[in-house]
């Protein structure tokens, strides 16, 4: 009788079966892509060649072999194939697979446990597998799309190895749609740039590709162009989620894409946010954190397109607005760039927290009563309008303080222009004080 979850007795179907699953490799040799991890020199080339398997994450999108590198290796070491799901396993069929695992030890086999969705499992579950990782009951092997560091309990990534699975790239995408048309016995009807299309429209995704293949070879007639495919196959959903670290990537793309002046790149990456679904208002406000932080005084007029194209956007909706976000983007990527006051502004909030108590000099307080007259204060201020040159040079930080240089002006923009001021009035106050 098959052992709970194992995925290894399961006999054969008769039926029949998606050409994902005749065509899964049955050596790590047939793998298709993947090479920084599989190759000679690589984590698991270089493993399996000194004969030693650590507990393994893999971390990656859809659809790029988790699965079956995972079952794989159990082919490759000799260890019996456990494979759950931590979607539709709880504690007690987790204990069943820990109690079979034991048994199978005892009987001189190991036992390689593939944890699908890994980090959809609690704390308390995760930590369930640090005493079986610990006296090899199990090799565990668990696959996530979401960033381990993120998901996974500290004391299960300090026993394991992550390796981090890529999308398949569109050569990958042909090698694995020549391997399928091989299996199906005929050439997909396609014309070259739909059979580009439809490697496009798979995203990296191997899976996703086969299925596409598996629709596209069921046409009869001749082969068909790429506006034929677009109606006959739905486009799939971009791969985003708002609230993970997809869009934490990028939203990164984005704002380095801008600091580095170059548009086209900044325009893809917001346009690739608009299509996994983003927020225009979200983009709108990043923006203008751009122009704040990146760009700043060499070019002050940077803040004024961002709000402008803000309330363009509020007032036009989606998607005509969006073009307003777009030419902001462009702006920011070539307007010159300075963090100048961004930098001045942190040092001077770390100067406040470590000075937080010095009170101003007392000449510069003002003194609407006698007695804080009697105590000095507004004494011997100099009113910078009677001064040569509208300057006093007077000192404006506590009595007690250093005098702090926080704000120094890139040579870039506008802001050549305020460095040539705070220079000038850096020799008046020098001149003012001897």
């Amino acid at each position: 009788m098959a052992d709970l979850f194992d995925t290894s007795a399961t006999p054969a179907s008769t039926g029949p079966r998606p050409l994902a699953d005749r065509l899964r490799p049955k050596t790590l040799a047939e793998v298709i892509g993947q090479e920084q991890v599989l190759g000679p020199e690589a984590p698991l080339g270089t493993m399996l060649a000194a004969g030693s398997l650590s507990s393994l994450i893999f971390w990656g999108p859809p659809g790029v072999g988790k699965t079956t590198i995972a079952r794989l290796l159990a082919d490759e070491t000799d260890l019996h194939f456990v494979q759950i799901s931590a979607i539709f396993t709880g504690v007690p069929e987790l204990r069943k697979v820990f109690e079979a695992a034991k048994m199978r030890r005892q009987n001189g086999k190991g036992t390689l446990l593939f944890v699908d969705e890994i980090h959809r499992f609690n704390k308390a579950q995760q930590d369930g597998f640090l005493p079986h990782m610990e006296d090899g009951t199990i090799l565990l092997v668990g696959a996530t799309t979401e960033n381990p560091s993120f998901e996974l309990n500290a004391a299960v990534l300090s026993r394991s190895q992550v390796l981090v699975l890529q999308r398949l790239s569109l050569a990958d995408l042909e090698r694995l749609a020549q391997r399928a048309e091989k299996e199906l016995g005929k050439a997909l009807p396609l014309d070259g740039p739909a059979r580009e299309a439809l490697l496009e429209m798979a995203d990296g995704d191997g899976r996703a590709l086969l299925n596409l293949i598996e629709q596209v070879a069921a046409w009869s007639g001749d082969k068909v162009g790429v506006d034929q495919l677009a109606s006959r196959l739905m486009k799939r959903a971009v791969k985003y989620d708002k609230g993970g670290e997809e869009h934490y990537n990028l939203i990164s793309a984005l704002h380095k894409s801008v600091r580095g002046s170059d548009p086209d790149a900044a325009l893809y990456w917001f346009a690739r946010m608009l299509a996994g679904g983003e927020d225009p208002r979200f983009l709108a406000r990043r923006i203008t954190r751009m122009a704040v932080e990146d760009i700043g005084l060499a070019d002050p007029q940077a803040q004024a397109v961002c709000l402008q194209s803000w309330e363009t956007y509020e007032r036009l909706g989606s998607p005509e607005g969006e073009l307003a976000l777009a030419q902001a983007v462009t702006y920011l990527a070539l307007a010159p760039k300075s963090n100048a006051t961004y930098v001045a502004y942190k040092a001077a909030v770390k100067a406040a927290k470590q000075t937080g108590s010095e009170p101003p000099p007392k000449h510069i307080l003002n003194a609407p009563t006698s007695l804080m007259k009697d105590q000095g204060y507004g004494a011997d201020y100099a009113y910078d309008h009677d001064a040569e040159d509208g300057f006093s040079g007077q000192n404006y930080f506590p009595d007690e303080m250093k005098r702090g240089v926080y704000y120094m002006p890139v040579d870039r923009g506008f802001e050549r222009e305020l460095k040539k001021r705070v220079d000038y009035f850096a020799k008046l106050r020098t001149k003012r004080n001897n």
